[in-house]
């Protein structure tokens, strides 16, 4: 391994958050040959309490030299192999908060174990056979996971749900592979190789590395959420949306204009994703300096939002001013919410919709599907917009539910490459190559798909995946 994972001796690192005055409990874990001969050193369990795997201790944290008691705690021992990590696990369980935790660690450094790297629990599990590098990543994910799908699809990645499929894909590839080196060896003992049942379980390989990777949006939109920007004109409403959708006050609300000055964000969930949304300053030529640097910022969240919800005022009307900040958005994925409904009648709002229907076609832009009427300071309409927000992304390249895998870029990837060599198989098969031929990109995609379990893996590939983990993980 590489000298950033040596993955030799006894590690230590605080595994749970440390956040001053919050947090009743916090762990310091120790992993190694060492890590019951520490424990031993700093621990001591008063009466005749039995060190065993599996067990939880109760007593003192002492320095060993000056027997200066840092924390009174609790000792779990996991001894090898059943363990996280398949070696010999502690933890030392002790009151929450910054100092307890920071002396024990530092204790423990200095007796013996040294810091853990970032992620070297789990890659200890990985290379000693207790975890696939799907799960790891799994555990990643599910370490960071925004929403509760997200952390239902994380749980299916560790639970081996995405690493069975590959291995059986990978398998029938190895089964081709025999079955034409078998000729190659032994051409004149068996009988001809049948191209077309070849050409046949290649497909239905290829088949379902199609299904898999056809998850890989749905992975992202997880992981990454989806960002949402409101736009419009000052005050149309954008921040009561805000405030109405997240049930909560994080827009300041006023009559007057321009109250906004710069984005406001705040987290939800949506369907089971997670939504970032963007509260923005309203857009309008002013001369105000400030106000300027705030509708700027609207443009730019704007442009990098992956949904931009434009708002308009009903009881204004579709205005010039909606009208030009329609023309710069345009180009994003858009829901038009028509906000303060509550005002108009309905005739006025036939009208309205008559209009705004003759601006979307004019710019070849008419979905009704992406239209939506609000009365934010009521909290009417939220339902409807967030409905209208999933079908956009059920009708794209992401479906948002019913999917209990969900690849990632790494995986993507090589699954693609795997897609591609057998690809090639194909063309040379039709090319009618001879069979030495067959097994090189056969090979290929053997070797991708063994990647994205780790049973074949590089050593930049690991450092890549876990310097990503948290170092208590």
């Amino acid at each position: 391994m590489s000298e950033v994972f040596a993955t030799t001796g006894t590690i230590a690192a605080i595994a749970t958050a440390v956040v001053p005055q919050q947090g009743s409990v916090g762990i310091v874990r120790v992993s190694g040959s060492q890590a019951m001969a520490l424990a031993q050193t700093l621990f001591h369990a008063p009466g005749r309490q039995v060190w065993e795997s599996h067990r939880i201790l109760y007593g003192y944290i002492r320095h060993p030299q000056t027997q200066q008691l840092v924390d009174e705690a609790l000792l779990l021992i996991m001894k090898a192999p059943r363990s996280y990590t398949r070696e010999d696990v502690v933890e030392f369980h002790c009151h929450g908060g910054i100092m307890a935790v920071q002396q024990v660690l530092q204790l423990c450094l200095e007796n013996g174990a040294r810091l853990a790297q970032p992620g070297e629990f789990t890659l200890r599990a990985f290379l000693n056979g207790r975890l696939d590098l799907t799960q790891a990543e799994g555990i990643a994910d599910l370490v960071g996971a925004k929403s509760p799908q997200a952390a239902q699809t994380a749980l299916a990645g560790l639970q081996g749900k995405l690493a069975h499929p590959i291995r059986q894909l990978r398998a029938n590839c190895l089964d081709i592979l025999a079955e034409i080196e078998a000729r190659i060896d032994f051409e004149e003992d068996l009988p001809p190789l049948d191209d077309k049942v070849i050409i046949s379980e290649i497909e239905k390989i290829a088949a379902e590395i199609t299904r898999l990777l056809a998850t890989k949006d749905k992975g992202e939109l997880l992981r990454t959420g989806l960002k949402v920007a409101i736009v419009g004109r000052p005050n149309v409403g954008k921040s009561s949306l805000l405030n109405a959708w997240s049930q909560s006050d994080r827009a300041i609300v006023t009559d007057l204009p321009g109250t906004t000055r710069d984005v406001v964000e705040s987290q939800l969930v949506v369907g089971g994703i997670p939504v970032q949304v963007l509260d923005t300053a309203g857009i309008r030529e002013t001369t105000d300096q400030v106000e300027k640097i705030g509708v700027e910022r609207s443009r730019r969240a704007a442009n990098a939002a992956d949904l931009v919800l434009l708002t308009i005022d009903a009881s204004a009307g579709w205005t010039e001013g909606d009208q030009e900040i329609y023309e710069q958005v345009q180009h994003r994925p858009l829901i038009l919410v028509i906000n303060k409904i509550d005002l108009v009648e309905e005739i006025e709002r036939k009208i309205l919709e008559s209009k705004i229907q003759v601006a979307l076609e004019a710019h070849q832009r008419c979905d009704p599907k992406s239209k939506i009427f609000t009365a934010a300071a009521q909290n009417q309409g939220i339902d409807a917009l967030e409905t209208a927000i999933l079908e956009i992304v059920n009708t794209g390249k992401v479906q948002a539910a019913d999917m209990d895998l969900a690849i990632n870029q790494r995986q993507a990837a090589a699954l693609t490459q795997a897609k591609i060599s057998l690809e090639q198989v194909q063309a040379t098969i039709a090319q009618q190559l001879p069979l030495d031929f067959w097994t090189i990109d056969l090979r290929g995609a053997i070797q991708a798909l063994g990647e994205i379990t780790g049973e074949e893996v590089t050593e930049s590939v690991l450092d890549k995946i876990f310097s990503k983990f948290c170092i208590g993980k």
